[in-house]
């Protein structure tokens, strides 16, 4: 009797481990910047001598600029557009202002 006892106890150890081996954990995307933008949109932006715009308040990936805010396409590809605010240049999805991404 012990020994099985050991046995079931023994499965159900190897049989655990197995499924949190197999356990996935899907979250949203971390809102660090951690988009890859195409290369020839950083290089456009990085390119472009766009005045700086004045804001008062903070620029952090997924917020959302007023649209007082100009936003500047990137000629030849979608999705992306970017602005220059306090001398840092910003790339923001067109539609809805949001911030992708602040390069540095």
């Amino acid at each position: 009797m012990r020994k099985t006892m050991l046995a079931t106890a023994a499965m159900l150890t190897l049989c655990s481990a197995a499924f949190a081996q197999s356990t996935v954990v899907i979250t949203d995307p971390a809102p660090t910047g951690s988009v890859v933008l195409p290369g020839e949109v950083r290089t456009y932006v990085m390119e472009q001598n766009t005045p700086s715009v004045v804001y008062d308040g903070e620029i952090t990936v997924g917020a959302t600029l007023p649209d007082t805010v100009e936003i500047h396409t990137v000629p030849n590809v979608d999705g992306y557009g970017y602005t220059v605010i306090n001398e840092r240049r910003v790339i923001v999805e067109p539609k809805t202002h949001r911030v992708i991404q602040v390069l540095e």
